[in-house]
């Protein structure tokens, strides 16, 4: 309903002794964004978002426990085998935001890292 309908609406119904209560719009549900982690890799390694945008991204590992890590947000989570983990947010600045694995899952752990993109 647009604001004019809205307004006309209150008016029609005050001059009428007719009280009207309009409903919130529903909320929009976090964007869902499922990410896979297994030695030595995030899939997708390469996240896209949207600022002002709330996401819900979704963790699971097909084989060892793992670490999520994001600093520049301040999140982190333990991704275990056989589990779900969920970190949700709503990014408030534009930019490349790196993160990486912060639990030891063996040789190659170095190197597990992606980035998240927020326009």
């Amino acid at each position: 309903m647009t604001p004019f309908c809205a307004r006309r609406l209150l008016l029609l119904g005050a001059a009428a002794g007719v009280t009207c209560v309009l409903a919130p719009a529903a909320a929009t549900p976090p964007r869902l964004v499922t990410v896979r982690a297994k030695r030595f890799e995030f899939e997708p390694a390469e996240i896209h978002l949207v600022r002002g945008e709330a996401v819900t991204l979704e963790f699971t590992s097909l084989d060892v426990p793992m670490g999520f890590n994001l600093p520049d947000f301040g999140l982190r989570s333990d991704v275990i085998p056989g589990g779900v983990a969920r970190v949700q947010f709503t990014p408030d600045r534009s930019g490349q935001f790196p993160f990486h694995c912060d639990i030891f899952c063996g040789s190659g752990h170095e190197n597990m890292s992606g980035v998240i993109i927020v326009i």
